[in-house]
């Protein structure tokens, strides 16, 4: 049943779990208990998640707050339930800074890492500048709340058993994998070419996807 039609509660799915990940990183709930935003500079992106939640509403372009120029995609939407369930799961209005662990069930949490990912993360590589033919590799999760990047670390460490550093640069905390963390968490990121994601990242990864 899709999530904005389901009474009482909302039902883990792989898609819900990547929707969240996503609202995680670039939504935004609002205080009337009601409405849900979200932005994004990809349109594509925006379009996945009104497939993940089975959203109709329409896709507004926004201006930035910086150039003044409509650089980017926003969508807004009103859902009690789904608003209430994301508060009772660890999401809440003006998160950026205080967000921490999230009640997210481990069989979907990979989904939901994906979101956060697509959402605010990098999937870096380039060569090595000193051994040219050594291709580095680096993925990075971003929040501004230093409780809820520290929750990711220890998540990704019990649940893919791999070490990450933070770090914490001028805007945000930062969770970096090195080459042979981050190809393991690939793996675990994209079990297969058809999950939700963002295709520009999906086609870095598949480099090192077997």
């Amino acid at each position: 049943m899709p999530a904005h039609k389901k009474v009482g509660t909302i039902e883990w799915t792989n898609n819900i779990a990547y929707a969240v990940g996503l609202l995680t990183t670039d939504g935004n709930l609002s205080k009337d208990g009601r409405h849900i935003e979200f932005t994004s500079n990809d349109i594509d992106q925006i379009e996945t998640l009104k497939t993940c939640l089975a959203v109709h509403n329409r896709i507004a372009r926004k201006r930035s707050g910086f150039t003044g120029k409509l650089s980017s995609y926003h969508i807004q939407f009103g859902n009690v339930i789904l608003h209430r369930w994301l508060c009772t799961i660890g999401l809440m209005p003006n998160k950026s800074k205080i967000v921490g662990e999230l009640k997210i069930p481990n069989e979907f949490f990979f989904d939901f890492l994906r979101g956060h990912l697509d959402g605010d993360g990098t999937i870096r590589k380039y060569y090595d500048s000193v051994y040219p033919k050594s291709l580095r590799l680096y993925i990075s999760f971003m929040s501004a709340s230093f409780p809820h990047i520290s929750w990711l670390q220890e998540q990704i460490k019990t649940l893919a058993e791999i070490n990450g550093f933070i770090r914490k640069p001028p805007r945000a905390y930062t969770l970096t994998f090195s080459k042979k963390s981050s190809i393991k968490l690939l793996s675990l990121l994209y079990p297969n070419r058809q999950v939700p994601c963002l295709k520009r990242k999906l086609t870095i990864a598949e480099m090192f996807l077997v």
